[in-house]
């Protein structure tokens, strides 16, 4: 019987270069993404999707680190880092973000949190000024 204790870090998952699923993948670890993947990626920890790793479809985890393509929108509750090699095309949703010179980025992000009412009351000074000048 295979040891499976809440409080141990689970091993990492791998989809090699090569291997293409179609559908849903679920994990609670790390998965690292060689290989092709069409579906919804659902991670409690870091997705790396390596050079020749391609992901089609929707991508939530807690980390992220991008070195290959995706296509797909991006859900990372804490860090979504860009390698230079990383061609994104898709929504980002992200508390942080990193890019490396050369990455590629096509799409809309929105990132941290909302503070409300800093927006408005820049907006409205800054409109009052225009017009009295």
């Amino acid at each position: 019987m295979a040891r499976n204790n809440e409080g141990e870090s689970p091993a990492i998952n791998i989809i090699r270069k090569g291997t293409e699923i179609k559908g849903d993948v679920t994990c609670t670890g790390d998965i690292r993404i060689d290989g092709v993947l069409n579906g919804t990626l659902s991670s409690q920890g870091k997705v790396v999707v390596g050079q020749s790793g391609v992901i089609e479809g929707e991508v939530t985890c807690k980390n992220a680190d991008v070195s290959g393509n995706i296509k797909a929108t991006i859900i990372v509750k804490e860090l979504l880092q860009l390698k230079a090699t990383a061609n994104i095309s898709g929504d980002i949703n992200t508390n942080k973000l990193s890019i490396e010179p050369g990455a590629n980025f096509t799409g809309t992000c929105n990132m941290g949190s909302v503070v409300k009412g800093i927006k408005h009351e820049e907006k409205e000074p800054a409109l009052e000024k225009a017009q009295t000048a």
